[in-house]
């Protein structure tokens, strides 16, 4: 087996992991991982306006 597969594996073991031993705060981590992503569109958006205002 090659390391980018056993990497891949156990990235995979340790998300379900988490999420299994503590859903509420993965579900924080993913609000939160949403909500900067959304923030980050907004900018882009804002960026994209006022650069063709």
């Amino acid at each position: 087996m090659n390391i980018k597969k056993i990497l891949t594996w156990a990235g995979i073991a340790f998300l379900l992991f988490f999420l299994i031993s503590a859903p509420s705060q993965a579900s924080e981590v993913v609000n939160g991982i949403l909500d900067s992503l959304r923030q980050a569109a907004e900018a882009v958006i804002t960026f994209m306006q006022n650069l063709f205002q």
